[in-house]
């Protein structure tokens, strides 16, 4: 599996024209990866602006925790592969901080968006367009290189 199966300007695309930060990242690696990307799309819903504007974990990290979890997770209650997956998913989030400055929502954005003025800050601050594609970027690169080590 090469970092080419992952488009990240498609990702980029879909964020631009209104699905969130959570969809545009599962969205790049969905179809590689086995799941449909209506299935993608609609599952990732929930994730975006830090799960529901929550300002909690981005959106962008939690669709390539997905993804990774589609790779590499298991079906079965098997504790040595969770520890696995939670050891590898552990390493994105150091990543993902490091490149980002931040894990949460509200701490890369600088705003609340789970209120309606804090929302209304952010889009006259106009950080969705100038702050989460990057993060966004960040969160497919990092996921990508980590699916494809074999």
């Amino acid at each position: 599996m090469s970092t080419q199966t992952f488009p990240i300007d498609a990702a980029l695309a879909r964020f631009s024209e209104g699905y969130n930060c959570s969809q545009a990242t599962l969205s790049a690696f969905a179809e590689a990866l086995g799941l449909p990307l209506d299935t993608a799309l609609r599952l990732a819903v929930p994730f975006g602006g830090g799960i529901a504007r929550q300002g909690e974990v981005c959106g962008a990290a939690s669709g390539a925790l997905m993804a990774l979890g589609l790779r590499y997770g298991s079906a079965l209650p098997d504790k040595a592969a969770k520890e696995r997956m939670y050891a590898l998913a552990a390493e994105f989030l150091r990543r993902f901080e490091a490149a980002n400055g931040a894990i949460r929502c509200r701490d890369l954005i600088g705003f609340d968006t789970f209120t309606p003025e804090g929302q209304a800050a952010a889009r006259e601050q106009r950080v969705f367009a100038s702050i989460c594609p990057h993060v966004v970027a960040a969160a497919i690169e990092i996921a990508a290189e980590l699916l494809t080590r074999e």
